[in-house]
């Protein structure tokens, strides 16, 4: 992947990411107790902002953090971010810990300040022979904590299961619970299923994901559509297998464990969506440069 954009934001200044600092105190180094959020931006026009930041303050108010900024504030600092930054095409990272206390810890610290960061990264791009022959996945079992539906940057599980997909020549892991299909170890599923695009539904073991509520709005009503859970032996004989994420859209998973997924090739469903996404950006760019909440 490429290397981040040269400029950060960290506590209320914009600074030069080689030079930004924290306390080896803080509390999202020491216990992970830290949110973020990622979301893409185009031409420098943010996508979907209000419900990347809805669900950044919804997973700060589950572990009782705060929110340091409200939603015009942060898109005053991205859009700053994007400028600083020469709003090319991006994906923007923010994070929020509980901050530093002077020691260690476990209870919530009484007067501590949450630590904001934000930095911009260049958007992978799918390559051409990816988008004609799909990635590859390999199932994972679940041995996550309990409470996935917090985007916590509690990520080590993740970590695990992306290393053991690439060293299987693979580029996700589809997180298996029970015979139970969840999501992948940083995106959303899909599968289409005897002519049905299914989706699981959120719960704690799913992150809510924007990307995929936005795949949904492509989709409309072109193919029926039920969200619902996914048993892993019908992901093996689903005829088409997508996952989805913020920095990527929507990607066709063309091989599981191995196996070809349907014909082995990226099917005709996907190609719909993946042009449903490039109208979507196209539209995008008619928006004003930055989109407020």
């Amino acid at each position: 992947m490429a290397e981040p954009f040269p400029i950060c934001y960290l506590n209320g200044e914009f600074m030069p990411l080689n030079e930004a600092r924290i306390s080896p105190l803080d509390r999202g180094f020491l216990f992970a107790d830290s949110v973020y959020e990622v979301l893409p931006a185009f031409d420098g026009r943010m996508f979907r902002f209000r419900e990347h930041f809805d669900r950044l303050a919804r997973s700060l108010a589950e572990i009782r953090i705060p929110s340091p900024l409200s939603h015009g504030q942060w898109n005053e600092v991205l859009s700053e971010l994007i400028r600083r930054n020469g709003s090319a095409d991006m994906y923007l990272y923010a994070q929020v810990s509980r901050g530093a206390e002077y020691g260690r810890d476990h209870v919530f610290p009484a007067a501590a300040k949450p630590t904001v960061f934000a930095m911009a990264c260049p958007l992978p791009t799918l390559s051409e022979a990816q988008r004609a022959e799909g990635l590859a996945a390999i199932t994972v079992e679940d041995f996550r904590w309990g409470r996935c539906d917090i985007k916590s940057t509690m990520l080590l599980a993740n970590v695990l299961m992306k290393q053991q997909a690439r060293e299987a020549g693979a580029q996700e892991a589809i997180i298996v619970r029970a015979g139970e299909v969840l999501e992948g170890a940083s995106t959303s599923v899909f599968a289409v299923i005897d002519g049905v695009l299914v989706t699981p539904p959120n719960s704690r073991r799913i992150l809510p994901g924007t990307t995929r509520d936005a795949a949904l709005d492509v989709i409309g009503t072109q193919f029926p559509v039920k969200v619902r859970s996914i048993a892993l032996e019908e992901l093996r004989r689903a005829q088409e297998v997508w996952i989805s994420a913020a920095t990527r859209d929507v990607l066709p998973i063309t091989k599981i464990d191995g196996i070809p997924v349907g014909t082995g090739k990226p099917g005709p469903r996907w190609q719909e969506v993946s042009a449903g996404f490039a109208a979507m950006r196209q539209r995008l760019a008619s928006t004003p440069a930055y989109e407020g909440p």
